[in-house]
C-alpha cells in the first residue's frame, strides 16, 4: 500500500511539471521526485523519452530541466539508460545547419559554460566567413545580418535548455526590450559591469547557473553597442516567434 501510495505521488508530481510553467515551481517539482530515488528518476526519464522521443515534441526549458537533474544527480543505472536514449543529448542538430554544433551541445550539457562561450563566438566568425574574407577573429556590426536565421536559433536554443533560461542571446534581447533597450541598464542587469566598470574577462564573470539572467554568452561592450544591437534586431527572433 505504501509503495502504490508512493507511485501514485509521484505520478502526481510528473504530470504536475507540464502543467507548471513556472521554471522555480518545475525545479521544485523535480527535486522532491529525484529524492523519490530510483523511482522517481524512471518515473522523470519516461516522461522525458515520452515527450522528446515519442511524442517528437518541440524541446523545451523543461525537458533541459530533467535531462540536467539526470544526467548529474540520477542512480548509474538510470544515468546509463539517459545516455542510451540521448547519446547525443537533447537537441537534434539537423543536416541543414551549416556547422555541427555538437561540441557545444556537448560543453553545454556539461555546464562548462566558459569554454562554451569561446566555441560560440568562434561559430558566430565562421558563419560570418571572417577567416576566408577577412582575416579578422572578431565581428562587425554588418556581418551579423549575414547570419544564417536557423543556425542562430540553434546556438540559441542550446544556451537556453541547458541553463534553465538563464542564458542565450534571445535571453539577453528580452531583457534589453523590457529596458526600453538602455544599454547602460543592460550591462548592469546582466552582470557585465558593476560600479559602472566593465568586468575583466576571464575572472569577473560567473562561469554557472548562478549569474544573472542574461550572463552569457558574452560580447564585447567595450567596441560599442553596434554588433549586439545588430544581433538583437536580427531577423531569426521573428522568424521563429
Amino acid at each position: 500500500m505504501k509503495d502504490l501510495n508512493c507511485n501514485s505521488i509521484i505520478t502526481q508530481q510528473v504530470t504536475s511539471l507540464s502543467m507548471s510553467v513556472d521554471i522555480i515551481q518545475q525545479l521544485k517539482i523535480i527535486k522532491q521526485i529525484m529524492q523519490s530515488g530510483k523511482v522517481g528518476q524512471e518515473a522523470l526519464l519516461n516522461f522525458l523519452v515520452n515527450r522528446c522521443i515519442i511524442q517528437k515534441k518541440n524541446v523545451e526549458v523543461l525537458d533541459g530541466l530533467i535531462f540536467e537533474f539526470l544526467y548529474f544527480y540520477s542512480t548509474d543505472d538510470i544515468k546509463k539508460r539517459l545516455n542510451s536514449y540521448f547519446s547525443c543529448g537533447l537537441i537534434d542538430l539537423k543536416p541543414s545547419l551549416q556547422l555541427n554544433y555538437q561540441p557545444l551541445q556537448d560543453l553545454l550539457i556539461n555546464h562548462n559554460f566558459q569554454k562554451a562561450d569561446k566555441l560560440t563566438q568562434f561559430y558566430l566568425c565562421s558563419l560570418a566567413d571572417l577567416d576566408r574574407k577577412y582575416s579578422r577573429s572578431w565581428l562587425y556590426f554588418t556581418d551579423i545580418f549575414s547570419l544564417p536565421s536557423e543556425d542562430l536559433y540553434i546556438l540559441d536554443k542550446l544556451w537556453r535548455v541547458y541553463s534553465r533560461n538563464k542564458f542565450g542571446f534571445s535571453v539577453q534581447r528580452k531583457i534589453w526590450l523590457s529596458l526600453n533597450c538602455n544599454w547602460e541598464k543592460l550591462w548592469i542587469h546582466i552582470g557585465w559591469n558593476k560600479n559602472g566598470i566593465p568586468l575583466r574577462y576571464p575572472g569577473e564573470f560567473i562561469w554557472n547557473t548562478d549569474a544573472p539572467d542574461g550572463h552569457l554568452p558574452l560580447f564585447n561592450q567595450l567596441r560599442g553597442v553596434q554588433v549586439i544591437a545588430a544581433l538583437f534586431n536580427h531577423s531569426v527572433w521573428s522568424d521563429y516567434e
